[in-house]
């Protein structure tokens, strides 16, 4: 309570969420956009500091870390031996291994799971503290009185300065501590080793960890967010013989999990489909100029822009990703429009009569303003992401970096270096005459189109509205694209208060069902921890969050090849756990790394929450979510995140018996830590390894398996300093109760959710039906609200950010164009083509079953460019011829004739150029699908509106437009005010 009540008083605090469990709390806090997050580290620093002064004695300083999305799992470092405890393997990780580990930089190393702490412990026997009426707190005292942490003294003897050390810490063999006396007197002394043994073993365990089924010890390889996941894979492997240098020899240290196959599969992929998609732009280049010459110039621009974008990248601080990655692959198709509309404009001026340096320059005149104005429409559709926020800033800034320096770079080749080859590699009579079949062909048709302007607009409008009207809702709608099918991460739980060995025993049945229905030799490899981290190591709670010892984390890595993944594997587990699993209940989670970037640390898609101050009134209108929840076809997995009724032991102390004793609440509460626990935390003690120079901690307790029963508890004795012989049950009476197995809170608001993963259906639909759910469940009691959480607000979110930025890329195209053109009609009837990509796109997202999502929104707001761009070079056309004197109608036909070529083998070369990427071939090609269908589906549509209706449109908007600007400049020669001087 006291760290949220100062979190929130940090600069920028959007969210204050904490979760807390036996043993440790885990507070969340979420910034709003444009937080200066180095201050709010300090603020949260300084908040925590004063926070402390409030809490119960023995609470530790707070672990502060700074996370995001991209603070992921790369990997895995596994420890195994044939003949070594996972104890002392957890002592081999975090003293030996982890140090070499942490210093590697983009790493961020948390100590290994799956061990305890190395420690001194002092076991005492309870039939012997009744014996000798000694009380677990009296045995904390005489540990504490028998080795205590002081200061060396120095003793100055002549010219020397001596060191004045003390045996008054316990050091070499621990069986000193045992000589401590508890009571010492007249009556015979009782010593600790009356009452117990000591060794040097572990802190109790709270938790194992597992691979392939076997304990053992590992270290997750967390990369920082700002850290390249294959640098750091990379700089883990260089690091491996350092580190199995530093173990024993019977240990061997191993790097699994590695995600970084998948990246660098991914960028592999996609730059071979880049390359074919060149390859195929080249191809389709060369078949609409057929002149090689020309075609040469073309394509030898498109490395030279792209090398020129990778420089910019790199001088920005962009990284190679997928992301930049795809705007090469993307900008592939586009850079060929510049360098094309100029070399067959030289070539019109070439068969025109001209010498090939008139043509050359007057081509490069008359289409120097056409490209120009292309380039910007293309990059004012991607103006918007510096706009945006959130998880599409970080997607969309990358790829429109990409695209842009390519096509600026682009533009300033096709203005220097196209004109340089041309006149080097052109001939006169290597192109071909406009008048060629299909030209003669488009010629009718566009006169046609012109004649029926009307009916060809009024057409377009209609099936365009209609066709998105009734399909686009049809589409469906989520974050990201799936991936990862050859992961599987699953959240087992056993009944509540189960010890942690017996969910480790509902986690291997689980293993063994997942391998008969995939198959043992489909199994890569499988990781899992059980139970919860110790308190020694607050900070794992970050990268594992399990709820007490009932719960546990299974990792399963299948084999690429493997016949039976993904989501049909998922339902046939389902189906087998509900069978043959009575014990646990068990759900899917994101088991990639892009699966879990993409989830925005939710466990689940669909997390609905009811947060308020009235405990019972937000647990009774959650059940009634629940059943609402649970009746909707499309969820799986549906339960309630929280234990809500955790069995525990309630001890009602009597305080007037427990004085009339001479005990007092403290004294009772803390031989009951001891019994219950150890001494660990509210006693610190200290041993110094002889060997290793390493202080470990000195521990009393009880063992686990003496107090093995509600009776054992209640004779134990709690005495204190006096004759009497208290046991438990005569001060306090003990009871069987439940209670909270974890507290959640919100902003302060005790919070109760329910999670559930989807079947068979995208987000935007769920999303819809889980709103009528709630709405169904009635409304929340008063001081209660329903949240929904997991992906659905990001999904929001990022569809809110999206569809803006296709809105102001399109106002933004049409202001620039009426400005430069300083006419609206014609801004107007450029922008008339937007409809046409829409629809294309709905219908091939359609078609091939994909669905709407940051990756096809980013197609649609390429396509939505391009189309802009091809508009522009056929109106500014037109409207030249228009401005020289020729009718309207005229004026659309020409400028529809004379750039049919261009518009065509511009679209059909950045059709080819993405059908390598839409396909969706190989590792991570799911991911950028989308993208590639959605341009290709767009350039579709947008080329018939081209070719189609453009023509239609600018007759019918610029017939009765007036041929002079309508500047007032007197130099303009344009202008109606124009002087001759």
């Amino acid at each position: 309570y006291y760290y949220e009540y100062h979190l929130l008083y940090v600069t920028g605090i959007r969210n204050v969420e904490s979760r807390s469990i036996q043993g440790g709390s885990l507070i969340k806090c979420t910034f709003h956009p444009g937080t200066d997050m180095s201050a709010a580290l300090a603020d949260v620093v300084a908040a925590t500091t004063r926070s402390r002064s409030f809490m119960p004695p023995g609470t530790v300083p707070a672990f502060i870390t700074r996370f995001d999305a991209g603070s992921v799992a790369v990997g895995q470092l596994v420890f195994r031996s044939e003949t070594r405890g996972t104890g002392e393997m957890q002592d081999i990780a975090i003293n030996r291994v982890r140090p070499l580990f942490a210093t590697l930089e983009g790493v961020s190393a948390p100590p290994p799971f799956g061990g305890a702490a190395k420690t001194v412990v002092l076991r005492l026997d309870p039939d012997k503290l009744r014996q000798y009426r000694v009380s677990p707190e009296e045995a904390i005292q005489a540990s504490l009185r028998g080795s205590t942490v002081m200061p060396a003294g120095n003793m100055r003897i002549g010219d020397q300065n001596l060191f004045a050390v003390t045996n008054a810490t316990l050091a070499g063999a621990v069986d000193g501590l045992l000589e401590a006396p508890i009571k010492a007197g007249a009556n015979p002394a009782v010593y600790l080793r009356d009452l117990g043994t000591i060794e040097v073993g572990t802190d109790i365990v709270t938790g194992y960890a597992h691979v392939n089924g076997t304990r053992t010890v590992y270290i997750p390889v967390t990369k920082r967010a700002d850290a390249s996941t294959l640098r750091v894979i990379e700089r883990v492997r260089a690091a491996m013989p350092d580190m199995q240098a530093a173990v024993p020899e019977d240990v061997t240290v191993s790097l699994e999990f590695d995600q970084s196959r998948y990246v660098a599969s991914a960028i592999r992929n996609l730059v071979t489909e880049a390359w074919l998609g060149a390859l195929l732009t080249g191809i389709a280049v060369l078949l609409f100029l057929r002149d090689w010459r020309g075609a040469l110039v073309v394509i030898t621009t498109i490395p030279a822009a792209l090398l020129s974008s990778v420089v910019w990248l790199w001088a920005t601080g962009q990284t190679i990703n997928i992301m930049t990655l795809a705007g090469l692959a993307l900008a592939v198709g586009i850079l060929v429009d510049e360098a094309t509309v100029e070399i067959e404009n030289i070539h019109a001026h070439l068969e025109s009569g001209l010498s090939r340096a008139r043509s050359v320059l007057d081509a490069c005149r008359k289409t120097a303003v056409p490209r120009l104005l292309a380039m910007v429409a293309i990059l004012s559709v991607f103006a918007p992401a510096f706009l945006m926020e959130g998880v599409v800033r970080q997607l969309f800034v990358p790829l429109a970096l990409a695209v842009g320096f390519a096509m600026i770079s682009s533009y300033v080749l096709s203005s220097s270096l196209v004109p340089v080859m041309s006149m080097w590699l052109l001939r006169k009579g290597s192109g071909h005459a406009e008048d060629t079949r299909l030209g003669r062909f488009y010629g009718v048709y566009v006169d046609r189109v012109v004649a029926a302007r009307w009916i060809v607009a009024g057409f377009y409008t209609v099936t365009s509205v209609l066709l998105l009207m009734l399909l686009a809702p049809r589409l469906g709608q989520e974050v990201f694209p799936q991936s990862g099918d050859n992961f599987l991460q699953l959240r087992i739980r056993a009944k509540d208060g189960a010890r942690v060995e017996k969910t480790e025993q509902e986690v291997l049945r689980v293993l063994s069902l997942i391998e008969e229905e995939a198959g043992k030799d489909n199994i890569t490899i499988s990781t899992a921890f059980i139970g919860t981290p110790p308190s020694a190591n607050p900070v794992n709670m970050i990268h594992i969050f399990t709820s007490g010892q009932h719960e546990a984390l299974l990792k399963v890595e299948l084999d690429r090849a493997a016949p039976l993944q993904g989501e049909p594997l998922r339902e046939r587990l389902r189906a087998r756990f509900a069978k043959d699993l009575s014990g646990a209940n068990v759900r899917f989670e994101p088991g990639d790394i892009v699966g879990q970037v993409m989830s925005f640390g939710a466990p689940t898609p669909i997390e609905v929450a009811v947060q308020g101050p009235n405990i019972p009134n937000n647990r009774a209108h959650a059940e009634k979510l629940h059943a609402e929840l649970a009746k909707l076809q499309i969820l799986r997995d549906v339960q309630f995140e929280q234990a809500l009724d955790y069995p525990a032991i309630d001890v009602e102390i009597d305080r007037l018996r427990a004085a009339q004793y001479g005990l007092t609440m403290e004294s009772v509460a803390r031989s009951m830590v001891a019994a219950t626990s150890s001494s660990r935390f509210i006693q610190p003690n200290y041993w110094r390894d002889p060997g290793s120079g390493n202080a470990f901690q000195i521990q009393v307790e009880i063992p686990y398996q003496r107090m093995d029963s509600l009776d054992e508890l209640k004779r134990l004795p709690v005495m204190h300093n006096g004759a009497a012989r208290p046991l438990l049950s005569d001060v306090a009476e003990l009871k069987p109760a439940t209670a909270p197995g974890i507290v959640e809170r919100n902003n302060m608001q005790r919070v109760v959710s329910i999670t559930a993963n989807l079947d068979g259906v995208a987000l935007g639909e769920a999303a819809r039906q889980i709103s009528a759910a709630i709405e169904r469940a009635g409304e929340a009691p008063r001081g209660s609200k329903v949240v929904l959480r997991g992906q659905i607000p990001p999904f929001e979110e990022t569809t809110s950010s999206l569809t803006f930025g296709v809105v102001l890329s399109l106002i933004t195209i049409f202001l620039l164009l009426s400005a430069y053109f300083q006419s609206p009609r014609l801004g107007l009837a450029i922008l008339s083509t937007t409809p046409g990509v829409l629809a294309g796109v709905t219908l091939m997202l359609l078609t091939t079953g994909t669905t709407l999502n940051v990756q096809s929104f980013l197609g649609t707001i390429m396509a939505t460019g391009i189309a802009a761009a091809n508009a522009i070079l056929l109106c500014s056309f037109a409207e030249y011829e228009r401005r020289a004197g020729v009718d309207p109608l005229e004026a659309a036909r020409r400028g529809s004739k004379g750039r049919l070529r261009p518009i065509l083998m511009t679209a059909t070369a950045m059709i080819l150029g993405m059908v390598p990427i839409a396909l969706g071939l190989g590792e991570g090609g799911a991911q950028t699908a989308p993208l590639g269908r959605a341009v290709i589906g767009g350039l579709i549509g947008a080329t018939v509106a081209t070719l189609t209706v453009l023509p239609a449109v600018y007759a019918i908007l610029m017939r009765g437009a007036r041929v002079h600007s309508a500047s007032l400049d007197p130099e303009d020669p344009e202008s109606l005010y124009h002087e001759a001087v």
